[in-house]
């Protein structure tokens, strides 16, 4: 009877024995869940946050502009009209120094084949060698004593020069905003970049996460104004070089006309004859 009775005692606790291990991976588990409880309610606000601040987002050109800073977006706004500023200087410029180019070439053959400076004033028409050979008759017309032949081809060279520089400086009129803009260009947009990122960093703080998808979208904007800010500068840069060859192949044209007129001038003065008066003046009275 006693030995039942142990017998009993010892299958009892036994029995308590076994179940006690067997619920202890459940007491592990619900306290592991308990320790990463908040861990997981933290991720999945954060993610929540994330999601709430990306999904919104349209991460094209036109609708990061849209979403941009009001400072970002007059960045970008400037660095496009700076765009369109050099495709117009481009395309006037391109066509004003091709007629001038053609103009001034076609009157230096004229020049080369006439005798005299008389004749060259009737025979070249327009373009700005005209203004060269008005200067050249104009400054006969006024040395009344024609002894001193050296000091009227000084005078008429002195002249010419002023003449070539005043059309060198027109034809290079509208060509220093390229400049500007190429200097200037990469540092606008690399404030408008400065901007965005400073405000990407406030919008870090706001949020109290360091996701990248919450701030990537601001960056991409910031980026923005740093590619536009290329854009603008990089094709100033080669249109204004560009630009300064065609501009000084024209100063060349120019000076080969200059030099063209002052032989005529000494020809005439040299063999005697009399150019008192330009044609047309002479023509009116």
């Amino acid at each position: 009877m006693q030995f039942r009775t142990l017998a009993r005692r010892r299958s009892g606790s036994a029995g308590w024995t076994a179940n006690a291990a067997a619920g202890r991976p459940a007491l592990a588990v619900i306290g592991l869940i308990a320790a990463i409880g908040p861990a997981l309610a933290q991720q999945g606000g954060e993610s929540a946050v994330v999601a709430a601040v990306t999904l919104p987002r349209d991460l094209s050109p036109w609708g990061m502009f849209m979403q941009a800073d009001i400072v970002v977006k007059a960045v970008m706004v400037g660095l496009a009209f700076a765009t369109l500023v050099t495709c117009t200087v481009f395309l006037s410029k391109t066509i004003e120094l091709i007629n001038a180019r053609r103009s001034v070439g076609r009157a230096l053959r004229e020049l080369a084949a006439v005798r005299s400076l008389k004749e060259a004033v009737r025979t070249v028409r327009e373009g700005p060698v005209v203004r060269l050979l008005e200067g050249a008759a104009a400054e006969l017309d006024l040395s009344t004593d024609r002894m001193d032949r050296e000091g009227i081809k000084g005078r008429i060279v002195s002249r010419l020069q002023q003449i070539e520089a005043a059309a060198s400086r027109r034809i290079a009129f509208g060509t220093g905003v390229l400049a500007t803009i190429g200097a200037t260009g990469p540092f606008v947009g690399l404030f408008g970049t400065v901007w965005g990122i400073m405000n990407s960093f406030i919008g870090i703080s706001r949020s109290q996460t360091t996701n990248l998808a919450v701030v990537a979208p601001g960056i991409a904007e910031a980026l923005l104004a740093t590619a536009l800010g290329l854009v603008a500068a990089i094709p100033a840069v080669v249109i204004y070089n560009l630009f300064t060859r065609q501009i000084g192949a024209y100063r060349a044209l120019l000076g080969d006309s200059s030099l063209e007129i002052a032989r005529l001038a000494s020809r005439d003065l040299d063999g005697g004859a009399i150019l008192a008066r330009r044609p047309k003046l002479a023509a009116a009275e």
